[in-house]
């Protein structure tokens, strides 16, 4: 066999990498599934940006296209009677899908993780892992559509969530069932074209379109009245426990004897209290622009049978500032022992926390660092 004649007869690269992917479309799925996480975990910026919210309105109505035509066409035609453009859309239509359902969820993680204390953002993450695998492995993988058309409504579910909140300029149960409410439309809306367009189909979209969707609605339901769901848009990017807060012309001036080595507290988190010190928490609230909200600055003390509410501090916020709504709150009559302070909703609904231990010690000279917010 000559040169020529061997270089003809094995395949190019292109034509391997196609091979690849018709023996294993499910794994270059889940692949693109975690580019998605990846690309958007840089692309991603603040909850309001109006391109934010574009991308998440374009990757919901291609996903929920590709679906929509997966449900009237399960399988690919014989590709020898496609032009170019639709042959390509059959052979990478999952992973298409894949690409951008894991580009909505990690939005959505990354900003319920930003509103939420770590224990709920991390089971958030978990969930959305334990998806992706359910999908590709195991007795999931025989849902198919199903399972996908779920995914898009708890993508649905999480965007309105997250902007309805924003158009109201608050948050709360009646907000909050009110982007349920909104969520719902979409999908009602394409059962409602299913059913004119092709009434014989539509028992089949109501199987594999409106059931699974009716599971993630009430899954969120049923996490919200847990208090599982966290409260997007808003989050709390900064909080800390200090000696004295000042305004000042230039912003606020913390004080605080936090040693060197401990760069990671904000504050002074091993509070070394005189006498006649007040113990002041500080931290700032992202919010949207046309916000105008309140929370609730909750400080617990560790008692024998737990966690014990000691003052609630109702705080008015104002959103729009890029590095958050800066406020703070202060106790003067306290004891020794471990605490806790909570950033709350007006729900209930847990923004972010600071824990410190508080001791008593005498008086004594000290010197306070200043850092500005």
């Amino acid at each position: 066999m000559t040169p020529a004649e061997t270089a003809a007869a094995s395949p190019s690269a292109l034509q391997r990498l196609r091979l690849y992917y018709a023996r294993h479309e499910g794994r270059v799925g889940a692949l693109f599934f975690a580019a998605g996480f990846v690309f958007d975990t840089v692309a991603v910026g603040r909850i309001d940006s109006w391109h934010v919210i574009a991308q998440q309105v374009l990757y919901l109505a291609i996903v929920a296209a590709v679906l929509l035509h997966m449900l009237f066409v399960p399988q690919a035609p014989a590709a020898e009677a496609l032009p170019p453009i639709k042959r390509y859309y059959y052979r990478y239509r999952i992973a298409l899908l894949g690409f951008c359902l894991g580009t909505l969820l990690n939005v959505y993680t990354l900003f319920f993780f930003k509103s939420s204390s770590l224990l709920v953002s991390f089971s958030f993450m978990l969930v959305i892992v334990a998806l992706l695998l359910a999908n590709e492995f195991g007795p999931f993988q025989r849902l198919g559509l199903p399972f996908r058309f779920a995914l898009l409504g708890l993508c649905l579910l999480s965007f309105c969530a997250a902007v309805v909140p924003m158009i109201f300029g608050e948050v709360g149960t009646a907000v909050f069932l009110a982007s349920m409410a909104v969520g719902c439309v979409p999908m009602l809306a394409l059962a409602l074209w299913v059913r004119r367009r092709s009434p014989e189909r539509f028992p089949e979209a109501r199987r594999q379109m409106l059931m699974p969707f009716g599971v993630m609605l009430i899954v969120f339901l049923g996490a919200y009245l847990l208090r599982v769901i966290p409260p997007v848009p808003l989050s709390i990017p900064f909080i800390g426990v200090y000696h004295s807060v000042e305004r000042a012309p230039d912003g606020y001036r913390l004080s605080h004897e936090r040693p060197v080595w401990a760069f990671w507290r904000n504050g002074d988190q091993q509070f070394r209290a005189q006498p006649g010190d007040r113990v002041y928490v500080f931290f700032r609230v992202f919010s949207p622009g046309n916000f105008a909200d309140e929370v609730s600055m909750r400080w617990y003390r560790r008692e024998p049978r737990g966690w014990a509410l000691q003052d609630s501090i109702p705080i008015k916020i104002l959103g729009g500032r890029a590095e958050g709504f800066r406020g703070y709150g202060f106790k003067s009559k306290y004891q020794p022992g471990a605490w806790k302070v909570h950033i709350e909703t007006t729900d209930g609904r847990e923004i972010g926390r600071v824990y410190f231990d508080l001791e008593a010690v005498p008086a004594s000279p000290r010197s306070l660092t200043v850092e500005m917010h």
